[in-house]
């Protein structure tokens, strides 16, 4: 089988072996790198990778500028940060980010591997499930999935994966309500109130992407989640 291949940007040394070391018993194909600057061009030089863990303190570049870099460029590959930091705001930072998870310093060896499954797991089931609808009409919109193209009329819009993974999940449920709960276990594999704000700023965004047929709406179902509906 295939080994997955992982970028880890970690400034501290010993930290930053202990994890190379641990992660390629596990059978990962790992490249650490020791600051910012050097996971950018790694990333550009040596893609693709199947997932990044990065630091958030780092010198030269600190992780949320190397995850933005990296998401400008790619915006599918999953991100998984580490940090001494436990505040609500970084977490929140992280998240609108694009990261995949957020993991706090100190921390087991066994618990990142679990949370990297859990990330891979959601990714490849999302991307790979043979069964799933992929295609979907709204309004005057088409949205594929699988693409993540948002087509109105002749403009094409690339989305992100998560705007991609909430919009099916919404459309899936079109007229219906999508419980935020049950979002963010399908999404980010866990609930939380750090993913819960992470999942609203990915719907405003969603809402300016359907500005342009009035008729759509994705109305706020107060305490329980989120409906999309066609009014014309």
């Amino acid at each position: 089988m295939k080994k997955i291949k992982v970028l880890l940007a970690e400034d501290d040394t010993n930290l930053g072996n202990i994890l190379q070391d641990y992660l390629e018993l596990e059978n990962f194909d790992v490249t650490l790198c020791r600051d910012g600057e050097e996971g950018l061009k790694t990333f550009q030089k040596d893609a693709p990778f199947d997932l990044c863990i990065f630091d958030v303190m780092m010198p030269k570049k600190d992780g949320f500028t190397l995850a933005r870099e990296v998401r400008s460029e790619n915006k599918q590959v999953p991100i998984l940060f580490l940090t001494a930091k436990s505040l609500k705001e970084d977490k929140i930072e992280g998240f609108e980010i694009g990261a995949d998870d957020y993991i706090t310093k100190p921390f087991n060896e066994e618990e990142l591997v679990l949370r990297i499954k859990a990330i891979l797991k959601r990714t490849t089931l999302l991307g790979n499930d043979e069964e799933q609808q992929n295609l979907f009409k709204i309004g005057q919109y088409a949205f594929d999935s699988q693409r993540q193209d948002l087509i109105f009329g002749d403009e094409v819009r690339r989305l992100t994966a998560k705007e991609s993974e909430i919009l099916r999940l919404l459309l899936s449920r079109k007229d219906a309500i999508l419980k935020r709960e049950d979002a963010l276990v399908a999404i980010w594999g866990k609930n939380d109130y750090f993913l819960g704000r992470s999942f609203d700023v990915f719907i405003t965004k969603l809402r300016k992407y359907f500005k342009d047929d009035s008729n759509i709406r994705i109305e706020n179902i107060h305490g329980v989640g989120f409906m999309i509906t066609d009014k014309a």
